[in-house]
């Protein structure tokens, strides 16, 4: 997997992870690489910083009064709440239902369910383009 540091034409950052650099390159080539705050699809990698690590990590975050945590938070919840209100629920099917739409076998719509770990790395492997629903805190948490 990749990490990439993503900007788009409005200059909205957002991270996203690829199974490698091919991938990025091919999903970002075809227009399914877009902003989550606007939708645009005129993104590209923004200066990332290198990860470096601390033999004691310390935990940082924003706080919850941050305009920018606030966007963000806002920005996940309407993905989250548009994904549950417009995709169909496979439950425990999704990699099985993953697959079909990635190889044709049925027709292309929006899906969420679960899948186990096992299911995830092997839809990784089979280039299947998918992406974890967002699970957005509760403001006062």
């Amino acid at each position: 997997m990749i990490h990439y540091t993503l900007s788009c034409e409005n200059d909205h950052r957002f991270d996203a992870w690829f199974r490698n650099a091919a991938a990025y390159e091919e999903q970002s080539g075809r227009g399914a690489v877009t902003c989550p705050v606007c939708a645009s699809t005129s993104v590209g990698k923004a200066l990332m910083a290198p990860a470096v690590t601390r033999a004691q990590p310390e935990t940082v975050a924003l706080s919850t009064g941050h305009p920018q945590q606030r966007q963000l938070r806002a920005a996940l919840q309407a993905l989250r709440e548009k994904v549950l209100r417009e995709a169909d629920y496979v439950g425990d099917r999704f990699a099985e239902e993953a697959r079909r739409i990635h190889f044709d076998e049925t027709e292309a719509r929006g899906i969420y369910g679960e899948a186990t770990r096992e299911e995830v790395v092997g839809l990784i492997e089979d280039g299947v383009d998918f992406m974890p629903l967002p699970q957005v805190p509760e403001e006062h948490n």
